[in-house]
């Protein structure tokens, strides 16, 4: 098994990385590493940090914009002549987002992480 190490960059506010199984606290590190399978769709690529990734700024923590901030997260990644569709694909990924992203099912992130 090899290990490697990369360098995210999170917000200093966000909590730190629960233990795998534990309830999600908005550490944003998984996110940060690499889309999940619905990231990958609305970011584009398969690593770095998903572009649907929200930091809360009055909360401190970090939430899947694909969930809070649909409308916004829809009418960015669409090119500018299906923008007009962009309220009615929002409305379907809120509804269909939380399954996909597995919203409530807990840290699942295994990865071990360094303070700088």
């Amino acid at each position: 098994m090899s290990k490697f190490t990369i360098t995210i960059h999170a917000q200093p506010q966000a909590p730190g990385k629960p233990a795998v199984g534990a309830p999600c606290n908005g550490c944003g590190v998984c996110c940060l590493m690499e889309p999940c399978p619905l990231g990958i769709v609305l970011s584009g690529r398969r690593i770095g940090a998903c572009d649907a990734l929200c930091w809360r700024d009055e909360d401190h923590l970090y939430r899947c914009g694909a969930i809070t901030q649909p409308l916004q997260v829809v009418y960015g990644c669409l090119p500018q002549r299906l923008r007009w569709a962009a309220p009615l694909f929002a409305w379907v990924l809120q509804r269909l987002a939380h399954r996909w992203v597995a919203a409530g099912v807990g840290c699942d992130c295994d990865a071990q992480v360094a303070d700088l």
